[in-house]
């Protein structure tokens, strides 16, 4: 059955626009790496008065979402990203799950 994910991601000020625009430019090759992995419905929003990134990704029964992190595209795509958001010293994305406490279909 698949599974909802959610996480949490911070933005650095001013970075809002960009942010918004490096995803609508999505690579081709990450967002087919992302499919592969399992990965579908996958949003994230942004709060405007703290920064927080809201993600929430819905992962398939046979996710390799874990893997994700060994892609060459994906280690490209986060040093792409590492000047606006916060990020740890490998430029992956600081981020904090989230546990699911409601949910209605």
């Amino acid at each position: 059955m698949p599974k909802k994910i959610a996480f949490v991601m911070k933005l650095k000020p001013g970075f809002e626009d960009e942010y918004k625009r490096r995803h609508d430019a999505l690579w081709p090759e990450m967002a087919r790496e992302l499919k592969a992995a399992g990965i579908s419905d996958y949003s994230i929003f942004l709060d405007p008065e703290t920064l927080l990134l809201f993600a929430v990704q819905t992962r398939s029964d046979t996710s390799s979402a874990d893997d994700l992190p060994r892609k060459a595209v994906v280690q490209r795509w986060w040093a792409y990203m590492k000047d606006i958001m916060d990020t740890n010293p490998d430029n992956s994305p600081v981020s904090r799950d989230l546990i699911e406490v409601f949910h209605l279909d």
